[in-house]
């Protein structure tokens, strides 16, 4: 007894309990099978919508081709003149009712006056056309302009005659066609202007509205006049002046509803299956109903999107920065334009991979983005270049403070994967001031050029005489393309490499020399980074090492040296290049040594070794120019098996100021002999820089103690050169 008093105050809450999570259950699975049931029949409803307005277009089409299978014939052009009325009405009019079901057919003449009226299968007096004519003349009229203008479109073709429209005659709506009687043939002629109109009704009744509802499985299709009230299945009919004529109604079909009468049972007896099963159904019905949105919204997203950092991409930021500016020219604010490159991002991938460079990227996009205004835009254009638009910028000081907040921003360090990394920026600014967008990107794009050209990891604003810089620049490269093509002005010459008593030439590097006609000598500095920028280093390097080796092959100087620029190594058939030249001159590939700088062993480690070995097997000598200026490596040394090492004029100017400039020179030079290579000093001035070098083991000078660059004529005078030839000719023997 004790036990049921204690267990029945127990029961009773649980049953309060589970009924209470029952009753819960039950409104929840209510709540979502009405809603589920609301966006199904909702997307159903639509649907239903879409098929009935398809139908009736496909209705009016079906008119149109039913009356043009009567218009276009030499027969009824022929008949409708001759009056034939039996004819007519046999084939023109009571038979479009009969096989077609058309309530009703008018002939008009050139002057649009009715020549056979049938209406419902039987002739009448024309002048009941004068009963429908009002709500068929603008109809009429358009097709009678479309008959005065041309009769071919665009593409030639001949264009369709024929016009349309739904009109309400007697207080039905119906289907109205026009088309001209033309002729199927050369055999009959007529004049435009002269042509005879077939006017043809089809009332939309029960009857064409079951045609239509039928081919969709909809039930209860029905014409629902103006002055009765309509429903949510229903669909206006509207004419060309948008004045609604009546309604095409039908039951509506609601699957959401007949799903949850279905399964009214299972949830009766499951009520928790039924919860689970709800759901289920519930994701789907809404997965189905925005499959078509989600699409449209991911193929948008996706076509203006960088798909790395999910910044807009280049025809997203295009566009917002023509929108951007054409409002700020109406409101009288100006636009500010950043150009964003990150500085050496190749060595990045070359050295840590892809992905490493990947992340890099994202991580540069999101600090970009936190640094800016939200109303401000950021853009990935490609690579690591990024763009930002500036709203609303007062001066360009203001422009400014944002670049330096980017440069600190970016200058902080990177994590990628296990390293740390520091990485720097270049910025070019430009702000509008009257000029379109591609102006501004253009003049943006010269500003980064100048601020990485004047050392990176800083930003420039775009001024005017950069643009006079470029205008420059493009004249020096159209004056050397000239040059090159036999315009004259550029020619080399030679500066001796003597040995060590300073009498002896060993060999000579040629130097190319531009005589501008108007700019006089122009230094090779200037426009080598011309021609490499403009990419005609190629073409100019062809022209100096042919030269080279012509004027080598007829002298006895031991070798010639040329410098190539590392672009030049950087192509895979540059090898391939020297050799054809050599043969073309005859010159022995031992005589030749090319020169070029030591940042080049570092980039392309594939391309540049393949190049080098070629060449060095070939026999041509490979020289490393300003040997300690760039990116010293053993490694790198050992890796290309340099010949020669040339000590940059820099450092033996080091040599008359004191002891560290000695001890860097001797290091260099003790490098060279540990590696095995020769070392050529060059720069050398003074006697004193001379004697040290002997004193260290620098067997080979070049410089203007010894010899300036001479012509060839000179270079060939010299008396050093002829000791040297005989003594070199007497060791042959």
């Amino acid at each position: 007894m004790s036990a049921r008093t204690n267990s029945s105050p127990l029961t009773h809450q649980v049953t309060l309990t589970v009924l209470t999570l029952a009753v819960l259950a039950l409104v929840i699975v209510v709540g979502f099978g009405v809603y589920a049931t609301a966006q199904a029949d909702q997307v159903s409803l639509e649907r239903q919508k879409i098929f009935i307005a398809d139908g009736l277009k496909d209705q009016i089409a079906s008119v149109q081709r039913e009356q043009e299978s009567v218009s276009v014939w030499d027969d009824a052009i022929t008949n409708v003149k001759a009056g034939n009325q039996t004819w007519i009405e046999e084939n023109l009019s009571v038979w479009m009712y009969t096989y077609y079901r058309h309530n009703r057919v008018y002939i008009l003449d050139a002057a649009n006056r009715p020549v056979h009226t049938m209406q419902e299968g039987k002739v009448v007096d024309p002048s009941a056309y004068g009963e429908d004519e009002p709500e068929m003349l603008a109809t009429i009229e358009k097709l009678r302009a479309m008959l005065a203008g041309p009769r071919n479109d665009v593409s030639g073709q001949p264009a369709k005659m024929v016009a349309e429209d739904l009109v309400s005659l007697g207080g039905k709506p119906a289907i109205l066609s026009v088309m001209p009687l033309l002729p199927s043939s050369d055999r009959v002629t007529q004049a435009p202007g002269t042509e005879y109109l077939h006017i043809s009704v089809e009332f939309i009744d029960d009857a064409v509205i079951n045609k239509i509802a039928a081919k969709y499985l909809l039930d209860g299709a029905r014409l629902v006049p103006l002055s009765q009230p309509v429903g949510a299945a229903a669909v206006p009919l509207v004419d060309s002046r948008g004045i609604i004529l009546g309604y095409v109604g039908w039951d509506q079909e609601r699957p959401g509803l007949a799903l949850v009468r279905k399964m009214a049972p299972a949830l009766a007896l499951a009520l928790l299956v039924a919860v689970g099963v709800l759901a289920f159904l519930l994701r789907r019905l809404r997965r189905a109903s925005s499959a078509l949105q989600t699409s449209q919204d991911e193929a948008q997203y996706l076509a203006f999107h960088d798909t790395l950092t999910g910044l807009p991409n280049r025809a997203l930021f295009e566009d917002r920065l023509r929108r951007t500016l054409l409002f700020a020219s109406h409101d009288a604010a100006r636009v500010a334009l950043l150009y964003l490159d990150l500085d050496r991002f190749k060595h990045i991938n070359d050295t840590l991979g892809h992905p490493a460079g990947d992340e890099l990227v994202r991580q540069t996009a999101a600090r970009l983005k936190q640094t800016i205004r939200e109303v401000d835009t950021v853009a990935r254009l490609g690579g690591d270049e990024f763009a930002i638009i500036l709203l609303d910028v007062p001066d360009v000081r203001s422009a400014e403070d944002v670049a330096d907040r980017l440069l600190q921003r970016l200058h902080e360090p990177f994590k990628l994967i296990d390293d740390q990394v520091f990485v720097s920026a270049s910025i070019g600014i430009a702000l509008s001031s009257d000029t379109d967008a591609d102006d501004l990107l253009r003049k943006a794009d010269i500003a980064l050029y100048e601020a990485k050209k004047n050392g990176r990891g800083r930003y420039q604003v775009f001024a005017g005489d950069m643009d006079d810089l470029l205008l420059r620049k493009r004249k020096v490269e159209a004056e050397l393309r000239k040059a090159l093509t036999g315009g004259g002005g550029i020619k080399l010459a030679y500066q001796p490499v003597f040995a060590a008593d300073g009498r002896k030439i060993i060999g000579a590097e040629a130097l190319i020399r531009w005589g501008h006609e108007v700019h006089g000598a122009l230094p090779a500095a200037q426009f080598i980074a011309i021609a490499e920028e403009r990419g005609l280093i190629g073409e100019l390097g062809k022209w100096a090492l042919t030269e080279a080796c012509r004027f080598a092959v007829g002298t006895e100087l031991p070798w010639v040296a040329v410098n190539i620029s590392p672009m030049q190594l950087r192509d895979v058939g540059f090898a391939e290049q020297v050799a054809a030249i050599l043969n073309e001159t005859g010159l022995d590939p031992a005589r030749l040594q090319l020169e070029t700088t030591e940042t080049v062993l570092i980039e392309h480690k594939d391309t540049i070794s393949a190049a080098i070995a070629a060449l060095r097997k070939s026999g041509v000598r490979i020289v490393l120019d300003d040997f300690g200026t760039g990116y010293s490596s053993l490694s790198y040394l050992r890796r290309h098996a340099i010949d020669k090492l040339k000590i940059d004029r820099s450092f033996v100017r080091l040599l008359d100021q004191d002891g560290s400039g000695a001890a860097i020179v001797k290091a260099l030079i003790e490098l060279a002999l540990a590696l095995k290579v020769e070392v050529t000093a060059e720069g050398v001035e003074t006697d004193e820089q001379k004697t040290l070098l002997v004193g260290m083991g620098c067997h080979q000078l070049q410089g203007y103690l010894l010899s300036p660059p001479l012509e060839p004529g000179q270079l060939l005078a010299l008396p050093g050169l002829s000791s040297g030839v005989a003594e070199r000719t007497a060791a042959r023997a």
